[in-house]
């Protein structure tokens, strides 16, 4: 395997803690987390002819995915092989397999090694760089039989944990660029179309300001975090992210955190967590469509640091804003279009248990408190991090899935919750009372 450690300047890998939502019930989840992939500075350029493609007689196809905590999964045969679970990122410049022991396994030959910085800008990672991998999605026409990835030394992610289902990585989806995309997140489908059939459906979809730079997709919206007053802010579009909303509270004057924030881990970085805050933003703006309350992050970025890879933006919108939508993708031609689904109109709720769970064990079905939100419910019970919830009520917490548990901390506020957890050994029981935090 040839090595080349330091060929060029560092690629930057974010990951970042946010909230989750269901989005049948409006009722956002506790805080698991998601992920946020952002390269910068990159050393390769990929293959020309890589990306998916259909035989010329097919005009459209439906790839089924799975939405799980707030990611789109898709399922993808690695080299005609193993099936693998990846994330459909529109915020990933490249496809990424997190499992180096899949490659390892297949015989994957590795053409370069890099150097890598974790979220701190300090932690040095390792990726090593694959060519001609074949993607294909299982019993459909739809392939990529040259791509190039980046594989990870390590499995920096760890997916499962925040996730609650085994996943090997991001697909990003420029990687569709050669059709026009939609994803319909209330059918679990993402529909190709080929090019020169598809006609977009008359006054039902809207076409929003967008600019495509480096296969990252950035919306131009109106921001609003008090009355009468508005601010234009450019957002990077991010189906990697299961959140509402993030903002950098330091990369504009006019955007700020609102007065009622609270302090949080708003994320897990390579290096440490990343300190924030949480609140609302009063209104934004998506071309004429406006959603109000929004749940969002706001971090302070280090400008000491080079920030060139933000490219000019003041956060990202995540999948939790947009599953309010119908959302059609066209790369080429540097199109977005909108349509507000079923759920346009739902309420923002934010946790209510002061609680982040993430999952472990080999059915990963074993839960553990990572962290507790200062002055929350959980907090008042005297719950801490390192907590191993074993009993929810009189039910089990393994039968349960991570969806399904962390579900149970956003019933109304009042609910009583009843948890036995084990700590040091110990069995320990614990009660609080839901209540809204912000």
């Amino acid at each position: 395997m040839y090595r080349e450690k330091n060929a060029t300047e560092p690629i930057y890998l974010h990951k970042l803690a946010v909230e989750n939502k269901n989005t049948q019930t409006g009722a956002m989840k506790s805080r698991t987390f998601t992920f946020l992939l952002c390269i910068a500075m990159l050393p390769f350029r990929g293959n020309t002819q890589s990306g998916f493609m259909m035989p010329s007689n097919v005009k459209q196809l439906d790839i089924p995915f799975e939405y799980v905590n707030n990611f789109i999964v898709v399922t993808l045969m690695f080299n005609g092989t193993l099936p693998l679970k990846m994330i459909f990122d529109t915020g990933a410049e490249h496809t990424i397999l997190s499992k180096r022991e899949i490659s390892d396994l297949l015989g994957v030959q590795y053409e370069r090694e890099f150097r890598l910085l974790g979220a701190d800008l300090k932690t040095e990672l390792v990726a090593y760089l694959a060519r001609q991998i074949r993607l294909e999605t299982p019993n459909l026409p739809f392939v990529a039989a040259t791509e190039d990835i980046l594989v990870l030394q390590e499995d920096y992610f760890r997916f499962e944990e925040y996730a609650g289902i085994n996943v090997h990585g991001i697909l990003a989806a420029q990687t569709f660029a050669r059709y026009i995309f939609k994803i319909n997140y209330q059918r679990r489908v993402i529909t190709v179309y080929d090019r020169a059939n598809f006609k977009l459906p008359e006054n039902e979809y809207e076409k929003v300001p967008v600019e495509i730079y480096r296969n990252k997709i950035y919306m131009y919206t109106q921001a609003s975090f008090a009355p009468d007053s508005t601010s234009r802010i450019k957002l990077l579009m991010d189906t990697g992210a299961g959140l509402p909303l993030l903002l950098f509270s330091n990369t504009d004057s006019a955007v700020h955190a609102p007065p009622n924030v609270i302090p949080s881990n708003i994320g897990m970085g390579l290096g440490g967590y990343l300190e924030g805050f949480v609140g609302r933003t009063r209104e934004l703006d998506v071309g004429s469509f406006k959603q109000n309350g929004i749940i969002t992050y706001f971090q302070t970025l280090d400008t000491s640091r080079d920030l060139t890879y933000l490219n000019g933006r003041n956060g990202l919108i995540g999948n939790l804003l947009l599953t309010r939508f119908q959302v059609i993708v066209d790369y080429y031609g540097y199109n977005v279009w909108l349509k507000p689904s079923n759920i346009f109109r739902k309420n923002y709720v934010f946790d209510r248990s002061g609680l982040t769970i993430v999952a472990g064990g080999i059915a990963l079905n074993q839960y553990t408190v990572q962290s507790v939100i200062a002055g929350s419910p959980a907090a008042e019970a005297d719950i801490k991090p390192g907590d191993r919830i074993i009993r929810v009520g009189i039910t089990p917490a393994g039968v349960l899935g991570l969806q399904d548990l962390v579900g149970i901390f956003q019933k109304k506020p009042g609910k009583k919750i009843r948890l036995t957890v084990l700590r040091d050994g110990k069995k320990m029981k614990k009660s609080f009372s839901l209540r809204e935090l912000i």
